[in-house]
């Protein structure tokens, strides 16, 4: 990998850190919305249908994750304020899909903290290609591959 490959790569995690964990997405009361599925489990909803959360606070944390990340992420949703989903775009290398899920998933535990979070990283095609599991107690993220 190129020097300046590896500057990009830190760059990026660096900048979603910062964003994610400094912004605050601010919310009301939260009140549960059908769709609770997740894109991988939606029956006979289109993906298109899909909210960006099923909470106040979920939602405007999803928009503000693709408004934030600068062409990096097409589409995020929230569900029950501790499932994250994004899909990334062409545009992110696969060797950046772990820092930007790890960054993701720190900012998301940032904001919606005391719990056990999941960023679930899907394809421009809307396939799922990484889960990240941030442990609440051990501050430790687990990746899972597809």
């Amino acid at each position: 990998m190129g020097f300046f490959q590896q500057i990009r790569k830190a760059l990026i995690a660096l900048v979603l850190v910062l964003v994610l964990s400094t912004a605050t997405a601010c919310g009301g009361a939260t009140t549960a919305q059908s769709p609770t599925s997740l894109p991988g489990n939606t029956g006979s909803l289109a993906y298109s249908q899909l909210e960006r959360g099923n909470s106040a606070a979920g939602q405007e944390f999803g928009a503000w994750v693709v408004q934030t990340a600068k062409g990096l992420v097409q589409d995020a949703y929230v569900r029950d304020d501790n499932k994250l989903g994004v899909v990334i775009t062409p545009q992110v290398n696969p060797n950046e899909v772990k820092d930007l899920a790890r960054s993701l998933a720190q900012g998301f535990h940032h904001n919606f903290p005391n719990q056990d979070v999941s960023v679930l990283v899907y394809a421009p095609d809307k396939k799922l290609i990484l889960t990240a599991k941030y442990d609440q107690q051990s501050n430790k993220i687990d990746y899972k591959a597809g």
